[in-house]
């Protein structure tokens, strides 16, 4: 199964991923992780290789954006994939932003959000509401339905 975790910069992907990532890997659920930071160019290209080139075993978590419709819809052709779309207040992304050892450009943060292409969820998460852990939580039990 693949979890793609996604939503605008300074939404609590990241965080939210680590947390899910290490509470599957505690239970000795198989677990994968992807991060589109860890790409430069062509990132959405190189993130659906990297997880098509994955076993078919597990957990394969994807953390990204994926804010351009066109990225979603290739994702939806790997398999059994599940999106999670984690949202914020854009003044939240914004401090959340401001406070990252690296942060990204504020006017990039505006553009993803404004643009912002909702996908088909299977989960909806707003950070403004629940905190990582509540997320993670939330995520681990709609992800144990879509084990079965």
């Amino acid at each position: 199964m693949i979890v793609v975790i996604c939503g605008p910069p300074g939404a609590g992907k990241t965080t939210i991923a680590a947390r899910v990532r290490a509470r599957l890997a505690a239970r000795d659920v198989p677990v994968r992780s992807v991060h589109s930071d860890d790409f430069s160019s062509r990132t959405y290209e190189q993130l659906a290789e990297q997880v098509a080139d994955a076993p078919d075993a597990g957990v394969t978590l994807v953390d990204g954006t994926f804010y351009q419709r066109a990225w979603q819809t290739n994702f939806r052709t790997l398999g059994d994939v599940r999106f999670v779309l984690v949202t914020a207040s854009l003044e939240t992304c914004l401090e959340r932003n401001r406070r990252r050892a690296e942060p990204i450009d504020e006017q990039g943060v505006h553009v993803v959000y404004r643009e912002f292409d909702d996908p088909d969820t299977d989960l909806e998460i707003d950070t403004d509401e629940y905190g990582p852990d509540e997320a993670a939580d939330r995520i681990l039990a709609a992800s144990s339905g879509w084990l079965e």
